[in-house]
C-alpha cells in the first residue's frame, strides 16, 4: 500500500490529507516525510498536504453548519463528548483555538463546532490554514534537517 501512495506522490499526499482532516482516522505527516526524503520539492510537498487537510477542515465545518447528528456521529466519528470538549476549547479560547484544528481528537470536532457556531468563514479558513501549514512545515523542517545529519 505505501508503495501505491508513495508513486502517485502529491496527488496521494493531497488525498491522504484530506482524508486525514475528515473521515478517516489516520495520519498523512508519514508520506509527506517520505515524499521529502523521496527528493520531493519541500514548498510544493507542504502546500499540497496543507491544502488537502484544510479542505477536509473546511468539509467538517460545512457539515457543522448543516449537517444531521447521523452524519456527523457515525461518518465523521465525532461523539457528544468530542463535540463539547471542542465547545469548550472554543468558548475558552474563541477563534484562536482553530490555529489548534491540526491536533488529534480536537481538530475535527473544533472544525465541526465552528461550523455549528456559524463561525466567520474567512477567520475559520485563515486560523484553520496557519495551523495546518504551520505543523506541516515543523514535519518538513524536521525531516529535512534530520536527513541532512545521517
Amino acid at each position: 500500500m505505501p508503495e501505491l501512495l508513495t508513486e502517485h506522490g502529491l496527488l496521494s499526499l493531497f488525498l491522504l490529507s484530506f482524508c486525514a482532516s475528515t473521515l478517516i482516522p489516520l495520519g498523512s505527516e508519514w508520506l509527506l516525510v517520505a515524499l521529502l526524503l523521496g527528493g520531493s520539492n519541500p514548498l510544493l510537498t507542504v502546500v499540497v498536504a496543507s491544502a488537502g487537510n484544510s479542505l477536509g477542515a473546511i468539509t467538517s465545518y460545512l457539515i457543522g453548519i448543516g449537517g444531521s447528528r447521523w452524519l456527523i456521529e457515525k461518518i465523521l466519528r465525532i461523539n457528544q463528548q468530542q463535540q463539547l470538549r471542542a465547545q469548550n476549547w472554543f468558548n475558552r479560547y474563541g477563534s484562536w483555538a482553530l490555529l489548534f484544528s491540526w491536533l488529534p481528537l480536537v481538530g475535527d470536532p473544533l472544525c465541526l463546532v465552528a461550523g455549528t457556531l456559524r463561525h466567520s468563514f474567512g477567520r475559520f479558513i485563515l486560523l484553520v490554514a496557519i495551523g495546518k501549514t504551520t505543523r506541516y512545515s515543523l514535519v518538513a523542517i524536521l525531516t529535512l534537517t534530520g536527513s541532512n545529519l545521517i
